[in-house]
């Protein structure tokens, strides 16, 4: 693949996920913000306002303003600068793992975007679980990510011998 073409897959795909969790992220300010939970499907999917000021499920909230910016702001964006340019200048990754790696990269950029926008905090909104086995409360850019991680994984992961197959 060319270099024009694999920045193409990176661009297209860091559009397409900061632009729908961006717009997902702003509807959450302006219709859930103080409004309270909201259950749908039988209390599965709940929606909920929340400013996290940490990482995943508000990781590292406890630590001082100026360390959370070092770790979530600069350290991440350095990273994330690194991760993008793996994924757009090198030859020897195929098209799922590029866009995995781009959808990974494209999270944390989404997430980064609102710690610079809104005071160090990301805005996180979606809640799922039966019972009371829930997950923390999420955002998009996070189920991106998990999703690129889960398909980086399984790329990557040795193929192991097929029960079935008797060679």
């Amino acid at each position: 693949m060319r270099i024009l073409t694999r920045m193409g897959v990176v661009a297209l795909v860091l559009a397409g996920c900061v632009g729908c969790d961006q717009i997902s992220k702003g509807l959450a300010r302006e219709y859930l913000a103080g409004t309270g939970i909201h259950s749908y499907l039988g209390d599965l999917v709940r929606l909920e306002y929340a400013q996290n000021p940490g990482a995943f499920l508000s990781l590292g909230a406890s630590l001082s303003p100026a360390a959370r910016y070092d770790g979530f702001t600069l350290a991440a964006s350095t990273l994330l600068v690194a991760l993008l340019a793996w994924a757009v200048l090198s030859q020897r990754l195929g098209l799922l793992q590029r866009v995995a790696l781009a959808a990974v990269g494209a999270a944390g950029t989404s997430n980064v975007i609102d710690r610079l926008r809104f005071d160090g905090v990301v805005t996180d909104f979606l809640n799922l679980g039966v019972g009371p086995i829930r997950t923390g409360i999420f955002n998009v850019a996070d189920a991106i990510l998990m999703v690129g991680v889960i398909v980086l994984l399984k790329s990557w992961s040795p193929k192991l011998p097929n029960a079935a197959d008797p060679s």
